[in-house]
């Protein structure tokens, strides 16, 4: 696992929320993500983790500023990016700061542009480069990241999943990043080629000073290859520490359930969550967990529980935690 970093941090998430307005329901507001705080130093790698629908898309949208946050700031080296419209970042300096590799690199990927043409694109949009030196930097960046410079002249449905995978991480990284959003980079590929990309993945952050924030559904993963983790419940964070703490000795009800469904955790017995989840439309100020968790008391339905202090650097949202 890497080292965790003590410098200041580079990217500061204060109370950030992102509601959408729901069709036919005048006034009513689905409350995708909620009051979310966190940061993240220079180098450091924070996973992100939760059930599908939990907010972590709508999350990583705002990061990246496709979407305009609710409430709440986007600090990045000084600066608040929450205050510039979605719209106007694509023009703003730190877009080439921060950048995103996508879940499914075929759906991201221009069918019309070759492999070089794709990986160029963020150099002179982005970086400014001329074309001579956008070339260069498309022939220094695809040695990095392990794709044959021959193969740059071939359009995605002539690549495999791993080397189409490799052009989109080529191309977050053209135009030299800060900070790498990655969604589920591996999802979309064949298990064979899975752990090749995290170890690329992986390799490059520590190679480059990369601070990254990395969405997984696979657990196992998130706790090899990132220094803090941070669980999302119904658009909330529940609980958040270093990696090796969170998964060894989950303090939340919720992180308990979703380590113990791990192959091979070391758990007595899975924990297997019943009831259904809360609505997040228009959603009371309670406890969210607490139509599934084991352990709710009647504390649970009358007020939200606080993210508290559960050990160094630890913090979890449970009464009872």
């Amino acid at each position: 696992m890497a080292e965790h970093q003590t410098t200041a941090a580079l990217l500061q998430v204060e109370r950030l929320g992102k509601r959408f307005p729901v069709a036919g329901r005048r006034g009513s507001q689905l409350h995708a993500v909620e009051d979310v705080s966190f940061d993240v130093a220079p180098g450091e790698s924070l996973g992100l983790v939760g059930e599908s629908g939990c907010g972590k898309s709508t999350l990583v949208r705002l990061l990246a500023r496709l979407h305009d946050p609710s409430t709440g700031r986007i600090v990045f080296d000084g600066q608040d990016l929450a205050a510039v419209p979605a719209k106007r970042f694509a023009r703003h300096a730190l877009r080439s700061a921060i950048q995103l590799v996508f879940q499914d690199p075929t759906d991201s990927l221009n069918p019309r542009y070759t492999a070089r043409d794709t990986i160029a694109e963020p150099c002179r949009l982005l970086a400014g480069m001329d074309a001579a030196t956008a070339q260069a930097r498309v022939d220094e960046v695809a040695t990095q990241v392990g794709l044959p410079l021959e193969l740059l002249s071939r359009y995605p449905h002539q690549l495999s999943g791993g080397q189409k995978a490799r052009v989109g991480i080529a191309r977050a990284l053209a135009s030299r990043p800060r900070l790498l959003i990655l969604d589920e980079p591996t999802a979309a590929l064949d298990v064979s080629v899975q752990a090749v990309v995290l170890q690329l993945l992986d390799r490059l952050r520590r190679e480059l000073g990369l601070a990254t924030v990395f969405v997984s559904h696979d657990l196992n993963v998130v706790r090899l290859l990132t220094d803090r983790v941070a669980v999302m419940y119904l658009g909330k964070i529940v609980e958040m520490g270093p990696s090796a703490t969170v998964f060894a000795q989950p303090a939340h009800p919720y992180t308990r359930a979703l380590v113990s469904a791990v192959p091979g955790a070391a758990v007595a017995q899975r924990i297997r969550l019943q009831g259904e989840v809360q609505s997040p439309i228009d959603p009371p100020p309670l406890c969210r967990f607490r139509s599934r968790c084991p352990a709710v008391q009647d504390r649970c339905q009358r007020e939200a529980p606080p993210l508290a202090a559960r050990g160094a650097q630890h913090i979890a949202a449970c009464h009872f935690a």
